[in-house]
């Protein structure tokens, strides 16, 4: 039933122009639409995710969205070369740029100005 429908991420901003202010000058985000507050960014595949304004932003202590890479150090390398700072959580298999290798991906954790917690990942 729903696993046949496309899913989409929410992305919780207590302040919505600082937030996005970093997805789209950091991350490169284009933005799609503004809607109730908030502002909608298509993704590949199809996927969208909408930043809005709660604010609850920053409260989860998990991963709120992840984007799948095709090469996660280039990837890592570029959002490094434009501000974004890598989350250091001292996991075994974790290297210095921040990238942790175990249980058949590569992952690496990042914070937006809201305290969310964002991935990019690569399996492998």
């Amino acid at each position: 039933m729903l696993q046949q429908s496309p899913m989409y991420a929410y992305i919780p901003a207590k302040d919505v122009a600082r937030a996005r202010q970093f997805y789209e000058q950091k991350l490169g985000f284009k933005p799609k639409t503004e809607t109730a507050g908030g502002v909608v960014y298509d993704c590949a595949g199809g996927t969208s995710c909408f930043l809005y304004p709660t604010p609850n932003a920053g409260t989860s202590q998990a991963s709120q969205a992840f984007w799948q890479v095709a090469d996660i150090e280039s990837e890592v390398a570029e959002l490094k070369k434009r501000g974004v700072v890598f989350e250091d959580y001292k996991m075994p298999g974790q290297d210095a740029n921040g990238i942790m290798n175990q249980g058949g991906a590569k992952a690496a954790w990042f914070k937006d100005t809201e305290g969310n917690i964002m991935a990019v990942i690569q399996g492998v």
